[in-house]
């Protein structure tokens, strides 16, 4: 009896932990294993004397175990029932909503990851754009500044050429003053040799 009980309080709790998943209709191999249960069950009980007392108990304690199988079997069936209402009341809303949801999740962390990329792209870009910019106008500026610099020395070689001949005028100005003051001198000089050079006229004639 007590095997009994165990075994009908372990499939009332398979029952109901078959609840909780999706449901099912109970197969035709568990109803028949039940009735084959019932009948060794009433063939164990019964005595081979023939006691019409021990008979009657038997069999009033068979149909109690028959009608507490029979409960425990609409009770859980009741239970499946009402677990299948609830699962498609509740389960699969609840877990359509909650794909949903996580689908329209994944959609925003999508379009700010592919907004957020665009942005980092065309970052990426202007300041590419940028850089080509700063060495096209880096490179203009050192033509520029190349240019300037050959002018700058092209100058300043033409200015120390003037230099040089300023200063060739200078000392060609300078040796024809010195050549004039030196014909100067020597006419001066001829014609101080040329008044010495002169004869004397006679002293008695001076008197006279």
């Amino acid at each position: 009896m007590s095997s009994l009980f165990t075994r009908s309080k372990e499939y009332t709790r398979s029952r109901k932990s078959q609840s909780d998943s999706p449901p099912s209709s109970p197969s035709p191999i568990a109803k028949t294993l039940r009735h084959e249960r019932l009948s060794r069950l009433e063939a164990a009980t019964a005595p081979s004397s023939g006691d019409s007392s021990y008979s009657d108990r038997a069999s009033s304690r068979s149909s109690a175990y028959s009608r507490r199988e029979n409960r425990l079997a609409a009770l859980s069936s009741r239970a499946e029932e009402e677990s299948n209402r609830d699962y498609k009341k509740v389960g699969f809303p609840h877990l359509y909503e909650s794909a949903l949801s996580e689908n329209q999740k994944l959609k925003s962390k999508l379009q700010e990851a592919q907004l957020e990329l665009a942005d980092i792209k065309s970052k990426l870009e202007k300041a590419a754009q940028q850089k080509q910019e700063k060495t096209s106008d880096r490179s203009s500026m050192l033509e520029l500044e190349k240019r300037e610099k050959r002018a700058l020395e092209r100058k300043l070689s033409e200015m120390e050429e003037e230099m040089k001949n300023l200063h060739q005028l200078k000392q060609i100005h300078t040796l024809r003053q010195m050549n004039e003051q030196l014909l100067a001198e020597n006419r001066a000089l001829t014609r101080v040799v040329a008044r010495l050079s002169l004869p004397a006229k006679p002293s008695e004639s001076e008197e006279l």
